[in-house]
């Protein structure tokens, strides 16, 4: 028994809601932050192995990459923590209708990208 659905490769002509959005987004900033752990331990381990790797790290964070670094793992940091506050927000019962879903997802990711902006002007 063969069915004969349409199937449809091309993501790009996918709309998604901004739930699913916001959901995306929370995952894939989980992410960025586990791997960003591994930079942070080593800067953090290097610094404190005495005042030469101090001055190793001071001059590495000074440059624009870093910088740039430092404001994904930021924003990152700062997506995370929103749109984590707002599933626990969910799981208490609450913007779970289709409407205040749609709204609390768009807000949470207005206020994400407000966020990353912020950041960014505090680094540069």
């Amino acid at each position: 028994m063969k069915k004969e659905r349409p199937v449809n490769l091309d993501l790009s002509t996918i709309k998604l809601p901004a739930a699913a959005k916001a959901s995306i987004l929370h995952r894939v900033s989980g992410v960025v932050m586990l791997i960003a752990l591994a930079f942070l331990t080593w800067a953090f381990a290097t610094s404190l192995s005495g005042p030469e790797g101090f001055m190793q790290i001071e001059s590495l964070m000074t440059g624009f990459i870093a910088k740039f670094i430092g404001w994904g793992i930021l924003t990152a940091l700062g997506f995370h923590i929103i749109l984590g506050i707002r599933h626990w927000v969910m799981d208490l019962g609450y913007w779970e209708e289709l409407e205040s879903g749609r709204s609390s997802a768009n807000i949470a990711i207005v206020l994400s990208i407000v966020w990353a902006v912020l950041v960014g002007v505090w680094l540069w």
